[in-house]
């Protein structure tokens, strides 16, 4: 019997053990994964932010600086830039990164924040550069692309 309890506890031990290594290993890989904003120019709007590919970034303003509006149908046209809970956002090329967060996503996880404003990609921006979403009324309100302060831009590209 207390060979049975002996050999109980030492698997017990090992078990736990590779349990709590394996949540090591995925709290390491979420802490290595990281979304990155950053910032281009484009003729007629100046610096704007990007997503890691070099697509322009939107702001939806049903959203109001609190929440994601953006969703079904309307997030197939303009896909969130998501992020996994505690996964590091990253600024660079003049982004802060004192103004990323993360929002809570309706449809399920997060969107990172600019300034409060849940940011989006736009579907037919299709190339690095491109701004076809700026100013347009769809999916039920207008879109701006955002400056590094955090400022809607509002006019329309040349």
């Amino acid at each position: 019997m207390r060979k049975f309890v002996i050999s109980a506890v030492a698997t017990l031990v090992v078990l736990a053990g590779t349990t709590y290594a394996r949540a090591a290993v995925r709290n390491a890989a979420n802490t290595n994964a990281s979304v990155v904003v950053s910032a281009r120019t484009i003729p007629g709007l100046g610096k704007v932010l990007v997503n890691a590919q070099g697509r322009t970034l939107y702001m939806f303003v049903p959203d109001k600086q609190k929440k994601v509006t953006c969703v079904k149908a309307c997030a197939a046209i303009w896909p969130p830039l998501k992020a996994a809970k505690g996964e590091k956002l990253t600024a660079k090329g003049g982004v802060a990164s004192k103004l990323l967060s993360l929002v809570k996503n309706p449809a399920g996880g997060y969107v990172v924040a600019y300034n409060k404003w849940p940011l989006y990609t736009y579907l037919p921006d299709t190339q690095p550069g491109q701004a076809t979403g700026q100013a347009i009324n769809s999916a039920g309100g207008l879109w701006y692309v955002l400056s590094t302060k955090g400022v809607v831009i509002k006019k329309k590209p040349k």
